[in-house]
């Protein structure tokens, strides 16, 4: 098995780089520059490990970059810009492909574009393979198949801690800034739309005596969840409080000044809570919760078992939802030696 990882050179792909090393996978270090890659092999302390050198604005370059390795992991982000290039790229390559993009259009964007031409070359893309997505999208496939005809899907991401953004991140959010404002896309009777009010303003998270306010936003499930789940409406919720960071002006040029990410200390110390609340059509409740640490570390774990998992149990070809490419209990419990843990329990009706 070889999985190569465009973008190597960057915060969330040197993540990934450790964690294919760590299971001793082969890896295809690629991206832009050669300088980078090889500080980026060196870094995580592979430096035989193979490098290619290919641009997002180079297609026969990209995809003889890709060729001859079995998925790729893109992590080179803004996506909304530059993902599209990687996607084409593996596809014509033949390569399985997956990211961890959480650029909410972005993905939306890959599921309209290219599930004909993935699906007549024979691969798979699976794209969001985030500490988010994935999970979220695998527990609303389990809410389903326990509630049966969904009304209703609401996902909430709850973060503390941590040490900020990673300067990838931050360049994804300026990249997307209008789409974040406006609460990001809602799913309602078969169709997304942009901007929609959040149906609620507050929720009340595990353990906690009292609700949060919350607010709308743009959660990547909120793009696949409907692939395979029978539903009239979906949104994506987070904290109110993100609100006022949101407000906080950030350009270009401030965001090369910061640190390339968190360090591993303020990573060990992040939690993460996500929540899926599902009503069904005759008033049963369910609720989904993900429990977890470092949401960069996650992501890496969970982009590197999405993409071997693509290869080792083919899914079938064509653009494909997590729960559509994985048996969504398995993948879940595969998470647990990293601090990944999940639920899906019933919820007394209100009366």
């Amino acid at each position: 098995m070889k999985i190569a990882v465009y973008g190597a050179s960057g915060y969330q792909g040197k993540l990934v780089l450790a964690e294919l090393a760590r299971r001793d996978i082969e890896m295809v270090l690629a991206g832009r520059s050669a300088a980078r890659l090889e500080q980026a092999a060196s870094a995580v302390g592979i430096p035989g490990a193979e490098r290619r050198v290919a641009g997002t604005d180079d297609h026969e370059a990209l995809v003889h970059a890709l060729r001859g390795c079995d998925a790729v992991v893109n992590c080179a982000g803004p996506f909304t810009s530059s993902g599209e290039a990687v996607v084409r790229a593996a596809i014509a390559a033949g390569c399985h492909y997956t990211d961890t993009s959480g650029e909410q259009l972005q993905v939306k964007g890959i599921f309209d574009t290219f599930a004909t031409l993935a699906r007549e070359a024979g691969v798979t893309v699976m794209p969001a393979a985030t500490d988010g997505c994935v999970p979220g999208d695998l527990i609303a496939h389990l809410l389903a198949e326990r509630l049966g005809p969904v009304e209703e899907i609401v996902s909430t991401h709850v973060i503390v801690g941590g040490g900020g953004m990673s300067r990838g991140s931050l360049r994804s959010l300026v990249e997307t800034f209008d789409a974040v404002k406006a609460g990001g896309l809602a799913y309602d009777d078969g169709v997304w739309r942009l901007g929609e009010p959040a149906r609620r303003t507050e929720i009340r998270l595990p353990g906690q005596p009292e609700p949060i306010p919350v607010m709308a936003f743009p959660v990547a499930e909120v793009v696949t969840i409907p692939r395979h789940v029978r539903v009239r409406h979906v949104e994506g919720l987070t904290e109110a409080a993100l609100g006022d960071q949101l407000n906080s002006p950030i350009t270009l040029e401030l965001i090369d000044g910061l640190p390339e990410g968190p360090d591993a200390d303020s990573r060990r110390a992040q939690r993460f809570t996500y929540v899926l609340d599902a009503v069904a059509a005759g008033g049963r409740r369910a609720r989904g919760v993900v429990h977890g640490p470092d949401t960069y570390g996650t992501t890496a774990v969970i982009a590197v078992e999405s993409a071997r998992r693509l290869v080792a149990d083919p899914a079938g070809p064509g653009v494909l939802a997590p729960a559509q490419a994985y048996d969504p209990a398995a993948f879940l419990d595969a998470l647990a030696p990293h601090g990944i843990r999940w639920s899906v329990e019933d919820v007394p009706v209100r009366t």
